[in-house]
């Protein structure tokens, strides 16, 4: 089927659309309904419907006779190390720290901060915490203590999972001091700490209520928990939006639609599947980590890799094309700003001739506008391979607009993301709420109802959520963006949010 036949497809069926996507998962109780709006007038999907992310993301695949596939690389020129997890391996580990989180008295509905580096423990933890249905909320690495603060008082966790440092380039930063005096500031008192000790910073613990991780984890009381089935509408995790001032605003991502929207767009828009291997070289700390390194390639079978390290000086600007080799990558996301920064370090791609990208078959970028001059030096050094820009948010948790690798690559347009993905009806607006046709610039709302995978509410501020999104355009949620669609249906930001 065509990209025009299925946009269209999830344009007048939206239901029929997304329940043939539903059915790819694996569901411990079906839907009972596949759209609707629960009492606060929000839409909600697949509403009956009981699962469990990291089922999906990971027991599933070893019931299929794939436990010794490779889920997990985690590449870290900062310590120089490079490690690999299976799916049955992961899995272990990640219901022997449910069960310690069990322990400590995390269970459905209570939230986790996590505030750790990229390390494999960290999606351990996000997966964890999915296995007990707790929610949790993963903060930046380093966010300055005031931030981290607002996070705690507005989630309210029972336990923080953290880390002693994480390494910027060759430099240490210390997390342990920063969550102390984040806890001071707070209102809320988390009951426990749970610190994982890196060898380049050994962190001071405060007993009883910090934790060493090790020690925790490898507690011979502990229980490894089975994964518990929530509801399709429970929420998996609490993302607050970076940038903001005053009380942040705290995205609640479901567990239902989220998985059928993230299992979609693995195949759909990245072109992989089970057994390829994927990269976002993001942070689990943005929405791009929760996305697209932690849950939608392990929700689809994929190779994930966890990067600790940036793409110059660890060693060079050659970083990205060394992991791009090594690890065989089909499908690479990245932001342009680190594009731009190889360019400026190495502007002639030399570096690149050191490796092997024939498995290289798509380059997605995001995070801010692909520049036309960065696009073009992407096209002159990756000859062959598509240059795909795509467009999201926070909110969405996933593509808004992109072209797409897994249906049909069309042609592509400097400084364009293309056209939306199926469920995003992409309209320009003018200040009166009135349509506008080609290449007149506005503000760019989805109509409602949003696709699976976006958010529903502002953690604890429903008001919010409507004020802010809802009511300037009554029946379309604002991205906030303004920019307008040419003549062919492309979609051009002029003002772009940021997507990291």
């Amino acid at each position: 089927m065509s990209y025009a036949e299925t946009y269209q497809h999830s344009l007048t069926d939206p239901q029929g659309f997304w329940a043939t996507q539903a059915q790819l998962i694996p569901w411990f109780e079906t839907p009972e309904t596949i759209l609707d709006q629960d009492p606060n007038g929000a839409w909600r999907w697949f509403r009956g419907g009981k699962l469990n992310s990291c089922h999906v993301a990971l027991d599933q695949h070893v019931a299929a006779g794939r436990g010794d596939a490779t889920a997990l690389i985690y590449d870290s020129p900062a310590t120089n190390t490079v490690a690999s997890y299976s799916f049955a391996q992961l899995t272990a580990w990640t219901a022997q720290v449910a069960g310690a989180l069990r322990g400590l008295g995390v269970g459905k509905g209570d939230r986790v901060v996590i505030y750790m580096p990229m390390i494999p423990e960290t999606a351990v933890a996000m997966l964890a915490c999915a296995r007990i249905g707790a929610v949790h909320s993963v903060v930046f690495g380093g966010f300055a203590a005031p931030e981290l603060a607002m996070r705690i008082d507005d989630a309210t966790p029972k336990v923080v999972l953290s880390a002693s440092c994480g390494i910027e380039f060759d430099r240490v930063i210390e997390y342990k001091p920063l969550l102390d005096e984040a806890i001071s500031l707070a209102a809320h008192k988390p009951d426990h700490c749970v610190i994982v000790q890196r060898p380049q910073a050994q962190a001071a613990l405060s007993a009883p209520r910090d934790l060493d991780w090790q020690t925790w984890q490898d507690d011979p009381s502990v229980v490894p928990a089975e994964c518990v089935p929530v509801d399709a509408t429970d929420p998996l995790y609490i993302l607050y939006t970076s940038g903001t001032t005053g009380k942040p605003k705290g995205v609640v991502r479901d567990n239902g639609g989220h998985a059928v929207a993230l299992n979609y767009s693995m195949q759909a828009i990245y072109g992989v599947d089970a057994g390829d291997v994927y990269w976002a070289a993001s942070d689990v700390g943005w929405v791009v980590g929760h996305s697209y390194i932690v849950y939608g390639p392990l929700f689809r079978g994929c190779t994930s890799i966890l990067y600790e390290g940036k793409p110059v000086r660890t060693p060079d600007a050659g970083a990205f094309w060394r992991v791009l080799a090594q690890h065989k990558v089909k499908s690479f996301f990245v932001a342009p700003t680190a594009f731009r920064a190889i360019k400026k370090e190495d502007p002639g791609c030399l570096l690149k001739q050191q490796y092997d990208l024939s498995h290289l078959k798509y380059q997605f970028v995001a995070g801010e506008r692909l520049d036309p001059p960065t696009y073009h030096w992407l096209q002159e050094h990756l000859p062959g391979i598509p240059i795909i820009d795509h467009w999201w948010q926070t909110e969405t948790g996933w593509s808004i607009c992109t072209n797409m690798a897994g249906v049909e690559l069309l042609e592509t347009k400097a400084g364009s993301p293309t056209l939306p993905v199926p469920g995003y009806d992409v309209r320009i607006l003018d200040d009166d709420g009135k349509e506008l046709g080609p290449n007149t610039e506005g503000s760019i709302v989805i109509k409602a109802p949003l696709p699976p995978g976006t958010f529903h509410t502002v953690w604890g501020d429903h008001d919010r959520f409507v004020e802010n999104y809802w009511e300037q355009f009554p029946g379309f949620y604002l991205t906030g963006d303004g920019g307008y669609r040419d003549e062919d249906g492309y979609l051009f930001n002029s003002v772009e949010k940021l997507v990291v």
